[in-house]
């Protein structure tokens, strides 16, 4: 059952990159969707737990990914500089 886990965290983590580069309007790619997903569900959920939000369950996933993604995609704009030619 472990590994249908991490199956279903790929699939949501890929959905959760691909919405956020939509709503972000960057090109990162299907590998970076997933990591995008993935991790920004890690770090906004620990945010959110942290001030006494939490939740379960792939919806919640999906929507905590989505937001940490968005996040990590501005932070990297903030540090590359999005605008310098």
């Amino acid at each position: 059952m472990l590994g249908v886990n991490w199956l279903i965290a790929i699939i949501v983590g890929g959905i959760a990159g691909w919405i956020a580069e939509q709503i972000m309007k960057s090109d990162m790619g299907i590998l970076m969707n997933i990591i995008l997903g993935i991790v920004g569900a890690l770090i906004a959920s620990a945010i959110l737990t942290a001030v006494g939000i939490g939740g379960s369950g792939w919806l919640y996933f999906l929507i905590v990914g989505v937001i940490g993604a968005c996040l990590l995609i501005w932070i990297v704009r903030m540090i590359r500089g999005r605008g310098r030619t």
